[in-house]
């Protein structure tokens, strides 16, 4: 098993978690219901898509 000869700096530690930060979701809204909702996705809220309603929301009560 490889172990390391020299310790690594700080700045190269830095270096490598540099792409390890966490992104936020983009967010769209739905021109429907104007609720934020996922791109590519059906609208949970009134289950429209691309214009065309896909699946059939029950409205609370």
């Amino acid at each position: 098993m490889g172990v390391p000869k020299r310790r690594h700096s700080a700045s190269r530690k830095g270096k490598r978690r540099a792409h390890d930060k966490l992104k936020s979701p983009a967010f769209t809204l739905c021109p429907q219901c104007h609720e934020p909702v996922l791109p590519h996705h059906v609208c949970p809220h009134c289950g429209v898509y691309r214009g065309k309603e896909i699946v059939a929301v029950e409205e609370e009560k």
